[in-house]
């Protein structure tokens, strides 16, 4: 039989059956510094061991993989790292991101490896998202994450332009976590106070994220399942960031009621999520995240934009539009009438 050049291969199979060590050897790297020691001086084998206390074969097997991913450079037999390392992997800046792959190979591969069992009853029974077995969870996680959504919290910020407003701005930053969002827009106006919602065990992270930002006097704080606490009433602006995927339609449609209730007439709900088309056929990062609410929590998914105005006209708000961000999805802004 001929062959032809599109004929099917199993090299994607082969690709996705080893698709965990990329994030596996990165996660490794960063918990041996690597990226930290290379962002002093470029180094050879021998001494990224002696700074790292690692050793060599070790760091040579892992090393040499992200040289072949391109986070890592080599020249000689000097390492260093790429602009993207650089940017991103480094753990004193800012911009780290290795908190997301440490919070992979911690916590969820240990969950994902149950998938098949999961598939099979419909869910793990408990998840993140209850008190009970969440607090924990959050208390470590919430800031690993943070460099992920300050960036579309200022772009919310700058769109919102509080600091025009004669009055002071009341924000209600709910599930609030490390306090990223309410800390964006606090920090583009100075008439901008923050109610800050979250379980009683995540409030003290919220506090010292809020205070390492020169912040803490303009925050206020409220403890308990968002689901059943009075958030009080009178708020400009509320923030969902990164919740309703873990509550399930019929949580979410409650709670979207609940911040309809607590925004003053003109209020603007800002909702960040990971947004899926109306077919759920893509994106399929949004896809692939639908499925971790499958590995853990008991009710969440992943929704469109379709479907959160829908939620968001029955519970009264108007004006249902997307604001572009530098984040995984736009956010979802409406307005109470």
């Amino acid at each position: 039989m001929s062959t032809t050049a599109s004929t099917v291969t199993p090299e994607r199979i082969m690709q996705f059956a080893w698709g965990y060590v990329p994030t596996m050897v990165l996660e490794a790297a960063i918990h041996h510094r690597v990226f930290d020691v290379l962002n002093e001086s470029p180094k050879t084998l021998k001494e990224t061991a002696t700074a790292t206390g690692a050793s060599e074969r070790g760091l040579r097997a892992i090393m040499n993989v992200l040289v072949g991913l391109n986070f890592l450079e080599k020249e000689g037999d000097r390492y260093k790292l790429t602009p993207e390392s650089d940017a991103f992997l480094v753990s004193t800046k800012p911009s780290f991101q290795g908190g997301l792959l440490r919070h992979t190979s911690e916590h969820l591969v240990p969950k994902w490896l149950r998938l098949n069992e999961i598939v099979k009853t419909g869910g793990p029974g408990a998840g993140v998202n209850q008190e009970s077995d969440g607090t924990a969870f959050f208390q470590s996680f919430v800031m690993d994450i943070f460099p992920m959504s300050y960036p579309s919290a200022t772009t919310l910020a700058s769109h919102l332009a509080l600091e025009k407003r004669s009055k002071p701005v009341e924000v209600l930053d709910i599930a609030a976590g490390s306090g990223v969002w309410g800390i964006a827009l606090a920090q583009s106006a100075e008439n901008v106070s923050v109610t800050a919602v979250d379980w009683e065990g995540v409030l003290p992270v919220t506090q010292s994220s809020a205070d390492r930002f020169g912040l803490l006097d303009r925050f206020s704080f409220i403890a308990g399942d968002l689901n059943k606490v009075d958030f009080g009433t009178g708020y400009d602006v509320a923030t969902l960031g990164h919740i309703l995927h873990s509550e399930g339609e019929a949580k979410s449609r409650h709670l979207l009621r609940k911040v309809f209730d607590a925004l003053a007439s003109k209020g603007t709900i800002a909702i960040a999520e990971f947004l899926v088309n109306p077919d759920r056929t893509g994106p399929v990062g949004s896809l692939m995240f639908a499925a971790n609410m499958l590995v853990n929590t008991d009710e969440g998914d992943t929704y469109s934009f379709e479907e959160i105005s829908l939620w968001l006209k029955d519970a009264g708000f108007t004006d249902m539009r997307l604001l572009d961000v530098p984040g995984p999805s736009p956010l979802v802004l409406a307005t109470k009438p």
